[in-house]
């Protein structure tokens, strides 16, 4: 039923726009700052995070509850909702809309601007901004996708939800160590879909050039995720600062595609192998 459930996502992705109606984190976000303020639990950043688990208590009872029903098809709508949530927030092609705009009219004040306040990078010169702007599509594919879809497919929907809720507590935690715990979860959860992804890209673009930036690096635990995957990726694509302006956007993207192909294509052989 996996499968069939990322085929689903991808047609809702194309069709719908149900994953906007259904990311709503308000609940999360004042559940957290309830906790944050709770003197019961400050200081307690495992007791914080146990409780903040509350939504896998909750899904998972909803698993074991519909697993026997109806030959298991009522878990499929949960299946759906539950890895929707658990997809990235907002769409990195249209975030990049308003910076595509003005660096082709060639206004660079409003292109810093833009990129500055729709996706949080900012640079001190034109090359050096492109290269934060590709940075931001790789890594939001990555964090927003590919890792979400990972986890899925390999452990399911709880593995997923778990993913997002981290992404959402290392960006919103107020609490410096709560956010540490969080952060260093992620990372390890991070681990090994960014370094399948890197490899995916490498396959998809340039592997020349992009075994050159992956493979010192492959198996070592002090690269970050969103260094390998951007760096990797740049290279896969073969972008330079500066070369081809906006247009290597679109090539970023069109490897990601690619990339996505093979994890699908791959998911398809290991079902039917098995």
């Amino acid at each position: 039923m996996n499968f069939l459930v990322l085929l689903l996502i991808l047609l809702l992705e194309k069709t719908s726009g149900w994953r906007a109606r259904l990311q709503r984190d308000d609940l999360f976000l004042r559940a957290l700052g309830r906790i944050e303020s709770d003197p019961r639990l400050a200081g307690r950043p495992l007791r914080q995070l146990l409780v903040l688990g509350a939504p896998l208590l909750l899904v998972g009872l909803l698993l074991w509850i519909l697993a026997p029903l109806a030959y298991g098809w009522l878990l499929l709508p949960l299946h759906v909702a539950v890895l929707l949530w658990s997809l990235g927030r907002g769409d990195p092609q249209r975030s990049l809309a308003p910076f595509r705009a003005s660096w082709q009219r060639g206004d660079a004040e409003a292109a810093y601007l833009d990129a500055r306040r729709d996706l949080g990078v900012q640079a001190e010169d034109p090359p050096t901004l492109l290269r934060q702007v590709q940075g931001f599509l790789l890594w939001q594919a990555y964090q927003g996708f590919f890792a979400v879809i990972f986890w899925y497919a390999l452990l399911g929907p709880l593995l997923a939800l778990a993913y997002r809720l981290l992404a959402l507590l290392a960006e919103h935690a107020g609490d410096a160590v709560l956010r540490s715990h969080a952060v260093r979860l992620r990372q390890a959860l991070d681990w090994l879909p960014a370094r399948l992804l890197a490899l995916s890209l490498a396959l998809a673009g340039n592997f020349v050039t992009a075994n050159r930036v992956l493979w010192p690096r492959l198996f070592g635990l002090q690269a970050s995720a969103a260094q390998l995957v951007v760096d990797t990726g740049r290279a896969a694509a073969d972008t330079r600062a500066g070369r081809g302006g906006v247009e290597t956007l679109d090539e970023l993207w069109s490897l990601l595609l690619r990339a996505g192909l093979i994890w699908y294509s791959a998911l398809a052989l290991w079902i039917l192998l098995l």
